[in-house]
């Protein structure tokens, strides 16, 4: 399997490199991203790109890939709906688009989130902007499309967010995170967790397009 990879800096995406990079049956990992991983393997690829709104100039290395785990994302603080919206939406739509056009047998993975709003009218901005997200992803043509929404991410080997207010989070309530994943199942999962369920989807599909957490710990 080829994979292509957007966000492998960011804390979901460390974990997905990592199980893509462990996987005897990945040949090859293609990183998108602005800043480079520092990570070397010899299956990592890495695309330094600036522009995410427009994938023009690189458009002829995005094809042949059988997969993509688009895991870009940003935390909604502090930012109006119009700013979360150009990068939410913007950025994920603008990769879409040039990958459906390229590989429609593509698989497309996106990493959005626990109470996305599907019907893009709810009070939550952030949770419409994925839900408007999510729709277009899947009525682009590809050959599947599955939207992960995962609650709780505990992160593992070395795996650290890159925001601020996320790292806060971590730092304090680091050590009970073992307990909410013995209480709260459904709503926690493990960042090597959503790799592997990922590429368990892009090899052998999922029965239904949008997945909790409790879908993403049962693959």
């Amino acid at each position: 399997m080829k994979v292509l990879l957007y966000g492998a800096t960011g804390m979901v995406g460390q974990g997905v490199l990592r199980e893509c990079l462990l996987d005897s049956g990945v040949e090859s990992v293609a990183a998108i991203g602005r800043g480079a991983t520092g990570l070397q393997h010899s299956k990592l690829r890495e695309l330094l790109h600036q522009n995410f709104l427009d994938f023009s100039a690189i458009e002829d290395q995005l094809s042949g890939f059988d997969a993509c785990f688009f895991c870009l994302g940003v935390s909604s603080a502090g930012m109006s709906e119009e700013q979360y919206t150009r990068v939410t939406y913007g950025f994920t739509i603008a990769a879409a688009r040039v990958l459906a056009k390229l590989d429609p047998n593509m698989t497309f993975i996106y990493v959005s989130g626990l109470g996305t709003d599907s019907s893009e009218h709810g009070r939550s901005m952030w949770a419409r902007v994925k839900g408007r997200t999510e729709n277009e992803l899947l009525r682009l043509p590809f050959r599947a499309a599955y939207m992960f929404r995962p609650g709780v991410i505990v992160p593992l080997h070395g795996v650290r967010s890159k925001t601020k207010l996320y790292r806060l989070f971590y730092a304090l309530l680091g050590p009970l995170l073992p307990l909410l994943n013995a209480l709260f199942p459904k709503y926690v999962t493990r960042s090597e967790q959503i790799g592997r369920a990922m590429l368990k989807a892009a090899r052998q599909g999922y029965s239904k397009p949008v997945l909790e957490s409790a879908d993403i710990n049962s693959l």
